[in-house]
């Protein structure tokens, strides 16, 4: 679903770190990984973070500068990363792979030319998560004894059972589905400047008066990452429709519209593939370790993770956790 469209029916505030402190948060790691992975590329040298023998991992810088808000507030990150990918978001893979190729060819374009501003904007819309970056970010972590969990499927969905079961107390991601997912609570903008936000699932559905199927069925009227919309319909539109004709069927005979595999899409946001899981939250991470292996190991640049390495050191010491071991 477009993000502008379940933002204007979410209830969402601002909160602030004192009121989340000491929660832990279900993480949806390529979500956050990303994040920080283009925003690394598109304003670090890339001689920074690549290899002498030419492999990039920035993730490595990305990683390190956006772990330390969480220990300096007291939260604690479960980073979740996606499993297998959905048959029915194949289509949505394949669209994103063909816009990557696409600002792939006008980056090289813009290289020829000469235009280094452009090539370096287009530079961080070719990125994604290779094995190695997967694979040394997943390294990084367990370094600094961040909790991981391995999704059966979508991330999203697994961090929404955790937070639905009390394995954690809130999901943090920058997108909105996990509302549709069934996350109680989901904490947004959790390492960007300023405060976080709280997007709050049962005030939704009280504001809305939906229960949770009839937000699926908005928002699958509106669009998702698994099918299009239906033409016309916006989130307002849709809401009253879904009230007016009872549900997701109701509003497609209505319209004379169809939904492919709407039946499977609709099963997957309200019964997700998810695991059960268990999450320790004593921490005790190896700075040490942790340094060498990005600066010795991957030979990153220091400085540019030299301060990120000393806010988790200064959160040791000044917040004095019992989880910290």
């Amino acid at each position: 679903m477009g993000n502008a469209d379940l933002r204007d029916l979410a209830s969402i505030r601002d909160v602030t770190f004192e009121e989340i402190a000491g929660s832990v948060v279900a993480v949806d790691a390529h979500n956050w990984l990303y994040r920080y992975l283009t925003t690394t590329v598109k304003w670090t040298s890339g001689e920074k973070y690549t290899t002498a023998d030419g492999v990039e991992v920035a993730n490595l810088i990305g990683v390190v500068q956006g772990l330390p808000k969480f220990f300096e507030h007291d939260l604690v990150p479960v980073m979740v990363f996606d499993g297998d990918v959905t048959d029915l978001k194949a289509d949505e893979v394949a669209d994103r792979r063909q816009k990557r190729e696409g600002a792939e060819e006008r980056r090289s374009a813009a290289v020829e030319r000469g235009d280094a501003i452009e090539a370096a904007r287009l530079d961080a819309r070719t990125q994604r998560l290779t094995d190695t970056i997967q694979e040394t970010t997943r390294e990084l972590l367990r370094l600094l004894d961040v909790p991981i969990v391995e999704a059966p499927a979508e991330g999203e969905a697994q961090c929404a059972h955790m937070a639905a079961t009390g394995s954690v107390d809130h999901v943090g991601s920058e997108d909105y589905d996990a509302l549709l997912f069934g996350a109680p609570t989901t904490l947004r903008q959790l390492t960007s400047k300023g405060n976080p936000e709280l997007m709050d699932l049962a005030a939704t559905l009280d504001e809305l008066g939906l229960d949770r199927q009839g937000l699926v069925d908005v928002a699958m009227l509106c669009g998702t990452d698994f099918n299009e919309g239906v033409h016309g319909v916006g989130p307002k539109t849709a809401v009253t429709a879904v009230k007016e004709h009872g549900d997701l069927w109701g509003v497609l005979d209505a319209r004379g519209a169809e939904i492919p595999n709407a039946a499977e899409i609709r099963e997957l946001f309200m019964h997700p593939p998810a695991t059960d899981v268990d999450v320790d939250t004593e921490m005790n991470p190896d700075v040490g370790a942790a340094r060498a292996y990005v600066v010795d190991e991957w030979g990153v640049a220091a400085d540019e993770v030299e301060r990120g390495f000393e806010r988790i050191r200064e959160s040791q010491v000044q917040t004095g956790l019992d989880r910290w071991s």
